[in-house]
């Protein structure tokens, strides 16, 4: 049925009636306003008389009637097409104040957007993303170095208010409490990928404060290895005290394993036949360590006394408690072992200081003393380049005293050679 349009008591302006719907006592009205400019005629919709003035209109004239409202609009419409400027009809208007509110929306979100505090990234962010892709302890270890040396500092501030004046703080705070230059280069690392994950999620776009500090520069090194004598001596303690620590300790002096590539270690890896080892998942990559024949006949022990029922992938070394998962360290006995057998007495730089990693330094430093082969030491190691491996040319005591040797022989040869020139005058 076709509208029935009624004029109202203002020029310009009419409405059509709901057929059912009530707006009051009366029939709710959809009003439209009209007028003639330049010979054009231009209509527009309003609105029904039920849905009210906007709210903002409202706020500004509390008393403006809804007929009255229209004619205003009649006025600005009118008016915006004879000088050509604004909102030229009410759909026009609709865009622009939703442009508005749009615009207005978008810099608030990016007002919220800039002031992420670092904290809250790191919590809600990084670190549930680290517990999902990264090792267990990996994980805690990076949780535990931002609520120690991150939170105070840098946590409350947002990405962009973040600077090298507060690394810097940072770093003085930990090397004030005597933490060595790795744990330094850590937490600074964990601040640099953490601004590249706020950059890449649209947080932060600008440069990580880390590029413009100091980083410290670790010498780790363990200059410390056992001689023959000491390592026999340290093994014989330890087997009055724990076989399976006994047999894990010779593993790693004659195969140069790392802890955790022991404690991971399982019987699916073991071939007693070839004496060999399959080192999955290492450092560096996987590779194949090779048995001497006395950790041959310790491994052939530890597989007669394990349990039949036990399957191919149990570990060679499982936990006493009996609970799943890889042992994390040594455990308290190797370190009261080495303190009874005075391996550290008046050692006080930690380089120096005997741990179980200085048994693989200490199967590094004899194999390239019985071989002088570093390539064969870097591929026994499972070094990826020969660079880590060369330390132990530098550490092989007694290749550095050939040397002296060797210098002190040339010199006293050509001491002599010089001896018995002669002089002639002419």
């Amino acid at each position: 049925m076709a509208k029935q349009w009624t004029r109202s008591n203002h020029k310009g302006l009419r409405y059509f009636e709901h057929e059912t719907r009530k707006h009051g006592k009366k029939k709710d009205r959809y009003y439209a306003i009209r007028f003639r400019l330049d010979g054009i005629l231009h209509t527009y919709g309003v609105g029904w008389l039920s849905d009210g003035i906007p709210e903002a209109i409202r706020k500004e004239d509390p008393n403006l009637g809804f007929e009255d409202y229209c004619l205003k609009l009649l006025r600005e419409y009118k008016g915006n097409i004879k000088i050509g400027t604004g909102p030229k009809s009410p759909k026009e208007k609709r865009n622009i104040e939703q442009g508005k509110r749009d615009m207005a929306e978008q810099e608030r979100k990016e007002a919220e957007r800039k002031n992420i505090t670092f904290g809250q990234f790191m919590t809600e962010t990084y670190l549930p993303q680290s517990k999902l892709d990264k090792k267990a302890k990996t994980h805690e270890i990076e949780a535990m170095l931002y609520e120690r040396y991150m939170a105070e500092t840098i946590g409350p501030l947002p990405f962009g208010s973040i600077s090298a004046f507060h690394l810097e703080k940072i770093k003085k705070t930990m090397a004030d409490k005597k933490l060595s230059a790795r744990t330094i280069q850590y937490v600074l690392q964990i601040i640099r990928h953490t601004f590249k994950k706020a950059k890449d999620g649209k947080i932060f776009d600008g440069d990580s404060p880390t590029k413009t500090v100091k980083w410290p520069k670790p010498d780790n090194m363990k200059l410390r290895y056992l001689t023959i004598d000491e390592a026999e001596r340290l093994l014989a303690a330890l087997a009055a005290k724990s076989q399976s620590l006994h047999d894990a300790t010779l593993l790693s002096l004659h195969c140069g394993l790392r802890f955790g590539e022991i404690a991971s270690l399982t019987w699916s890896c073991v071939n007693l036949e070839t004496g060999t080892l399959a080192i999955l998942n290492a450092k560096t990559g996987s590779r194949t360590a090779y048995l001497t024949d006395r950790a041959n006949t310790i491994l052939e022990s530890r597989k007669q006394n394990r349990k039949e029922d036990e399957k191919q992938d149990m570990l060679v070394f499982p936990k006493r408690s009996g609970k799943e998962g890889t042992m994390a360290q040594a455990s308290k006995v190797y370190r009261d072992t080495v303190e009874e057998l005075k391996l550290n007495d008046g050692i006080t730089d930690r380089k120096q200081k005997v741990t179980f990693h200085t048994l693989r330094h200490t199967y590094a430093t004899h194999l390239y003393e019985s071989t002088h082969d570093l390539y064969l030491t870097q591929r026994s190691l499972g070094h990826a380049t020969g660079t880590m491996t060369a330390r132990y040319a530098k550490m092989s005591e007694s290749r550095l005293r050939e040397g002296a040797a060797a210098l002190q022989k040339a010199f006293t040869n050509g001491m002599k050679q010089s001896e018995n020139v002669v002089n002639f005058t002419k």
